[in-house]
């Protein structure tokens, strides 16, 4: 009996939430679950407790809806309005260790990597899904990131190139997991090793670029 209020009482706190939150939370686990070609209208509209006519209202076509859904996922992935100033290299590593484990706590979560994998899955039938989700999703962070990395250079803290240097903390950070994520071949690491990552990406990064001359 327990079991089955919790699960009535999650549904209408679903249907409390606005329409266009739940086309999009429809949208998403459909697409995710069955892929975008086989995703109808009907059913992101069923899934949402939406009419069709509300869902072409706010959205328009599938596509689209499949390009908010990316859209909202991004905003997780900018920077954070309150920046630390950053003043010596001990604050360069604490904001570099803190924006590595936010992201690959965001991207590592279980939806984010279904939908890397409806992108690959769909890349030869609709490319316009993985342009969408470089050009938004990965764009977001990719900026937030050189962002850091200019600003540390304007404070004399790095001598490189900011959008190199991103790569570069990119590739350490990331290593093989992403892959092995994509490939269900590796599980999701938790807070902890999430945070041990980080760190050591942050600390493997200063060593190999030094401060400015």
């Amino acid at each position: 009996m327990a079991v089955k209020k919790h699960v009535k009482q999650a549904a209408e706190e679903a249907e409390e939430l606005p329409v266009r939150d739940r086309i999009l939370a429809a949208a998403f686990s459909a697409f995710t679950e069955r892929g975008f070609a086989e995703t109808s209208t009907l059913e992101i509209a069923t899934r949402a407790k939406a009419s069709k006519r509300e869902l072409y209202a706010l959205f328009g076509n599938k596509q689209d809806m499949l390009i908010a859904c990316i859209s909202e996922r991004a905003k997780r992935l900018r920077l954070p309005v309150d920046l630390p100033e950053l003043r010596d290299r001990e604050a360069l590593r604490t904001t570099l260790a803190a924006f590595g484990a936010r992201l690959v706590r965001e991207v590592s979560e279980p939806p984010v990597v279904a939908m890397f994998r409806l992108a690959i899955a769909e890349a030869a039938r609709t490319p316009d899904i993985a342009q969408a989700l470089n050009d938004i999703a990965m764009a977001a962070s990719r900026e937030a990131l050189r962002e850091i990395m200019r600003r540390a250079r304007s404070a004399g803290l790095l001598d490189g190139e900011p959008a190199e240097m991103a790569a570069q903390f990119f590739g350490l950070l990331w290593g093989n997991l992403m892959l092995g994520l994509l490939l269900g071949i590796a599980e999701r690491p938790n807070q902890r090793e999430i945070a041990r990552r980080a760190e050591a990406a942050s600390v493997a990064f200063l060593r190999a670029y030094p401060e400015s001359a």
